[in-house]
């Protein structure tokens, strides 16, 4: 779907890269589970982690903000970007929110096989989100992710 006028191979670039926010927060909370189970896949942690030093708490807190503010409510920048940054906003929310009820639960860290599944569900379901939305945006098209998309229309006009 390519509405909105036309996407440059620079747009599609730059609405790739705010899924890089919730794919570190769903390595850094949720993986552990997933990478005890396929040691091997382990490199792949291992590429991601420097990320984790300028999208932890502090910086991780003011990019989001600063994508929210600056990117998301700038009509000066393409609607492609905008979307998907803003459905990418979403995408951290939804997993913050998932560790934060796992927190409040006092599932604070994957203990049994219900709460290990759990884990790699979550886990695997964010990657696959994040992965699906980067690989339609690099082919420049919008990634229509079920109830989260929705909700990206509405606050993207």
């Amino acid at each position: 779907m390519n509405w909105r006028g036309s996407i440059t191979v620079s747009d599609r670039f730059l609405a790739t890269l705010p899924y890089l926010l919730p794919l570190t927060i769903a390595v850094g909370y949720f993986s552990g589970p997933f990478f005890s189970q396929f040691p091997f896949l382990s490199i792949f942690y291992q590429l991601i982690s420097p990320l984790f030093l300028f999208l932890g708490f502090p910086f991780g807190l003011i990019i989001f903000f600063a994508l929210l503010l600056l990117v998301v409510r700038n009509p000066n920048i393409s609607h492609f970007i905008r979307f998907n940054t803003m459905q990418a906003i979403m995408l951290d929310i939804a997993l913050i929110i998932c560790s934060l009820l796992l927190q409040l639960l006092g599932f604070a860290a994957p203990s049994g096989l219900i709460m290990e599944t759990l884990f790699n569900v979550i886990f695997l379901g964010a990657v696959a989100a994040v992965a699906y939305s980067a690989a339609q945006t690099l082919m420049g098209r919008y990634a229509e992710i079920p109830t989260i998309s929705d909700a990206v229309h509405m606050q993207v006009r």
